[in-house]
């Protein structure tokens, strides 16, 4: 195991910065990309988990960084939701759903292993944490 020394590493991180791509390609084509509403909510939903993963990763103490964490998992949650009601409307076939779908959920389980992670850790302050 290696400490973090930026929040690049976090492997959740790299997985959120996925989903954004992700989603950018999806709601960038068709009718979504013409729909400002839920492109904008769904794009900045998917942004919002990579976002509070390295803002959490700047603060002091592991208390306030699992905060963060927290957020950044109710936002891949609600890229899922939100890409019900695109694929319910036609923005989005079941292949891209699928994909989409499959990278926000893992990103709220690594997000949640991680705070289970910080939550039993001693060390206090996430940059001398190994994982």
């Amino acid at each position: 195991m290696a400490t973090i020394k930026r929040f690049e590493e976090i492997l959740a991180w790299q997985e959120a910065k996925r989903l954004a791509v992700m989603v950018y390609a999806a709601t960038g084509r068709g009718m979504f990309a013409k729909d400002y509403g839920l492109k904008d909510q769904i794009q900045r939903a998917a942004v919002s988990v990579s976002s509070n993963i390295a803002e959490g990763f700047s603060r002091s103490g592991n208390k306030e960084f699992s905060n963060f964490l927290w957020i950044a998992k109710g936002s891949a949650t609600e890229v899922q939701s939100q890409l019900h009601i695109a694929r319910e409307i036609g923005y989005i076939d079941d292949g891209v759903f699928d994909g989409i779908y499959s990278c926000a959920e893992k990103c709220g389980v690594m997000i949640y292993k991680f705070i289970k992670t910080l939550r039993t850790s001693s060390v206090s302050g996430v940059k001398h944490l190994n994982i």
